[in-house]
C-alpha cells in the first residue's frame, strides 16, 4: 500500500493541481504538502541570506546551508507523521536532481513511496508561470527538464496535452488497482 505520493517537476508543471485532483479522487483522505509551504513559512530574512534560499533574477534559485538543514528537519517531520498514520502527497521541486531524491529516501524509509514525474513542455509552463504572479519569470523554463536527470519514477505524467484530472486518474490507477 502506497504510504507516500512524490511529485517531482518544475515550476508550473501542475503539481498543485494533480495533487488537489488526488485529494478529492483517492477514496481515503490524503494530506497536501509542497516545497513552498516550506518556503512561505520561513521567516523573510531567509529569502535574503546566503544560507538560506535566494531567488535570482533569472529563475535560478539558490539554497544555502540553514535552508538545506531546515528543509531536512520538515522532510523528517513528514516521514513522522506518515509513520503515525497520515497518509502525504508531497509536490516538490528537485533542484539538486538526485541529491533531493535521497533527502526524501532517506526521510522516509520503511515506507511505501510511488515517486511521480511530471513533466511539462517549457514552452508551456512558461506561458502557466506568465500568468502566475507568484512566480519570478524563467523558473519554469529553467527547471523544465533539470529536476528530473538522473531521477528514477514509478510513473510519469506530462501536463502539456494532459488534464491534471487525467494525470490524476493514472496515478490513482497505481494506488487502488
Amino acid at each position: 500500500m502506497v504510504d507516500v505520493i512524490i511529485l517531482n517537476g518544475g515550476s508550473s508543471s501542475g503539481k498543485t493541481t494533480i495533487a488537489k485532483c488526488l485529494q478529492n479522487s483517492l477514496p481515503t483522505s490524503w494530506l497536501r504538502f509542497s516545497i513552498d509551504d516550506l518556503i512561505d513559512a520561513m521567516p523573510d530574512a531567509m529569502l535574503k541570506a546566503d544560507s538560506g534560499i535566494k531567488f535570482g533574477d533569472d529563475g535560478s534559485i539558490s539554497p544555502g546551508t540553514e535552508f538545506r538543514t531546515l528543509g531536512s528537519a520538515w522532510m523528517h517531520g513528514i516521514g513522522e507523521m506518515v509513520r503515525r498514520g497520515a497518509r502525504v502527497i508531497i509536490e516538490d521541486v528537485f533542484i539538486s536532481g538526485v541529491e533531493a531524491c535521497n533527502r526524501w529516501e532517506a526521510s522516509l524509509e520503511g515506507l511505501q513511496v510511488l515517486w511521480v514525474g511530471v513533466f511539462c513542455d517549457p514552452t508551456v509552463a512558461s506561458a502557466r508561470e506568465s500568468e502566475r504572479a507568484d512566480r519570478v519569470a524563467g523558473m519554469a523554463v529553467s527547471q523544465a527538464t533539470t529536476v528530473h536527470v538522473g531521477i528514477h519514477y514509478d510513473i510519469k505524467v506530462d501536463t502539456t496535452k494532459t488534464s491534471p484530472e487525467e494525470c490524476a486518474r493514472i496515478i490513482g490507477q497505481r494506488i487502488n488497482p
